[in-house]
């Protein structure tokens, strides 16, 4: 299983690398003291506006639509204890864009997120039971990475006169790092039907502290709105499902055809703080991919086309009346190399 080091929808704050292995892959599941090394990368370009579920148009016709760039690295090495518990380490690495449309500004940022430590155990013993089977994980989550990347911008956008320049912090949506701690859930399961198509499901649940980790939002801090004026230490959330059949004309290659569930909840899962802000809601995707084994290496390779989106009312939207927009991808790419050893 991959753990999810931290889930990016654009501006929705929830991004998870890659699709995780199924076990069913012609590379079969760890055996015992094996390692396995994943790299994983994530590519999205969000920049359709929603508030709630109702694409917001005007924002591309004023040219005032967002848009977010976002490369996610992520390194994942798993070693199997017994046929039925592994443990794992996770860690992303971020390179990330921000900018308005018609503003000559930019934010960029990089490095290393958030990191996870997990450990995992199937419900069966897969020695035993080979046709379906059900991986459960618990980890924690650390806040290694960077939550307070600054850029130093020119705020004179006219085009005359002399720079001003500013030291600001960038949206919280492009930080590597969330400055939070968290305890994760995690699972995977499947099961075959017939010779050939496997069913199966996997994803997480990261349970955060909640409160807010102390950043300004800069230049958007308002005295009339201060539950907002912190960034939120906000949860975040993954599915998917779908089903797996190899291409007999290839040897070791599969297609596989999905959906994909991620997000951000608008109240933390712990009865912890919900002050700070945050842009929740989630996005729906579908989508096929391909995964390619050969002795050690599996590749895989998936495209998701979002088919619904909805930016949901967070606490302080609804302490001050307000309904907040988000700026979501229409395509998410996703690909991974993993090795064994």
């Amino acid at each position: 299983m991959a753990a999810v080091s931290a889930h990016a929808q654009g501006c929705i704050l929830a991004r998870s690398p890659e699709q995780a292995g199924l076990p069913t892959e012609q590379g079969g599941l760890l055996q015992p003291h094996q390692f396995q090394l994943t790299i994983g990368e994530r590519h999205q370009f969000s920049y359709q506006h929603y508030v709630g579920d109702v694409y917001q148009e005007y924002r591309a016709q004023d040219r005032t639509q967002v848009e977010n760039r976002i490369n996610l690295v992520t390194l994942n090495l798993t070693y199997q204890v017994t046929p039925r518990v592994s443990v794992e380490w996770d860690m992303p690495w971020l390179f990330a864009s921000r900018k308005q449309q018609s503003s000559p500004i930019k934010y960029n940022s990089s490095g290393a997120g958030d990191t996870i430590v997990a450990v995992n155990s199937w419900l069966w013993n897969p020695n035993h039971v080979t046709r379906g089977n059900v991986e459960l994980g618990l980890g924690l989550y650390m806040p290694t990475g960077n939550d307070s990347v600054t850029n130093t911008i020119d705020t004179n956008t006219t085009g005359t006169g002399s720079p001003q320049k500013e030291t600001v912090p960038v949206d919280y949506s492009i930080q590597p790092g969330t400055g939070g701690w968290g305890g994760v859930f995690q699972w995977v399961g499947y099961h075959t039907v017939g010779n050939n198509f496997v069913l199966y499901t996997d994803g997480d649940y990261i349970a955060m502290q909640g409160g807010t980790n102390g950043i300004s939002r800069g230049f958007f801090q308002n005295p009339k709105t201060p539950l907002e004026n912190d960034v939120a230490i906000a949860d975040q959330y993954l599915w998917e499902g779908g089903v797996e059949f190899p291409i007999p004309q290839v040897k070791g290659l599969a297609m596989t055809a999905g959906a994909r569930w991620e997000g951000v909840p608008a109240y933390n899962l712990l009865p912890v703080s919900n002050d700070g802000f945050r842009r929740p809601g989630y996005a729906v995707s579908v989508g096929p991919g391909l995964e390619y084994s050969w002795h050690k290496t599996i590749l895989t390779a998936n495209i998701y086309d979002a088919v619904h989106r909805d930016r949901t009312r967070s606490y302080p939207d609804h302490v001050y009346g307000g309904h907040g927009d988000a700026a979501f991808a229409q395509y998410l790419w996703l690909a991974s190399y993993t090795y064994r050893f």
